[in-house]
């Protein structure tokens, strides 16, 4: 089933996406050289208990920390500990909100200090990726529109979108119903309707689009161990266009 929201259940959903974007905000300004990754879900954690939330994440099928870090790599699910970051790095942080039982969810990638020309380039192209799906995110439209333009417009720049992982619908459940490609043909999928929320999620490798999991059960990396890149909004389909709920503007 497709959810549709009505008006006060979104107005549920958009509490969670402003504290997604508030702790996504906060996180990003704190990534550096030097830091763990068990630094940035204890920070995470602490923005999250002040607004009297939950990070969602947290026990989620059994996943053992409030966000995911995942580092060069390590697509999305990575595991905070002690790892340190290191100048040439780049880190997606994928937060997961729920307030009076709703749920927001949003993602950024981050480059450390030194990261070389391409991995830059892998950056700003997977963010493009986002909007230009969100651009395609409106009444009439049909699901694979949002599918075909984050593939288009990744691969019109050398990389590679991951196959075996998607957006999804999202709000009294982390995940709802429809699934979220990142790859397809366009004009396909069920019919996009005024009062849907979807979270949309691309995410791209610098080389090959085949993944793995790694022996924590959760971390999901390259196979070639190509760099990977992450970022996430949560929008809501609205007759006058799409509405970005997990932005600060």
């Amino acid at each position: 089933m497709i959810y549709i929201k009505s008006k006060e259940e979104i107005n549920k959903i958009e509490r969670a996406c402003r504290i997604v974007s508030e702790i996504l905000e906060a996180l990003r300004g704190e990534v550096r050289a030097g830091i763990t990754t068990e630094y940035l879900d204890e920070l995470a954690q602490l923005l999250a208990t002040k607004r009297k939330v939950n990070l969602a994440f947290r026990g989620y099928r059994g996943f053992p920390k409030g966000i995911c870090v995942s580092i060069n790599d390590e697509v999305v699910h990575g595991i905070p500990s002690s790892r340190v970051i290191k100048e040439g790095d780049i880190v997606s942080i994928d937060v997961g909100i729920c307030a009076e039982g709703y749920y927001g969810d949003g993602a950024v990638t981050v480059g450390v200090n030194g990261i070389t020309e391409e991995a830059h380039q892998l950056i700003s192209v997977t963010e493009a990726c986002l909007y230009k799906g969100i651009e395609k995110a409106v009444v009439g439209n049909r699901l694979s529109d949002i599918s075909h333009a984050i593939q288009t417009y990744a691969e019109a720049h050398h990389f590679s979108v991951i196959r075996d992982l998607t957006g999804h619908g999202i709000g009294k459940n982390l995940h709802e119903e429809p699934q979220v490609p990142n790859f397809g043909l366009p004009h396909n999928g069920p019919l996009l309707r005024e009062g849907m929320v979807l979270a949309i999620e691309p995410m791209v490798s610098q080389g090959k689009w085949e993944v793995e999991i790694q022996s924590n059960g959760w971390t999901v990396v390259t196979r070639d161990h190509s760099l990977s890149a992450h970022f996430e909004h949560t929008v809501l389909i609205d007759c006058s266009g799409p509405r970005i709920l997990t932005s600060l503007d």
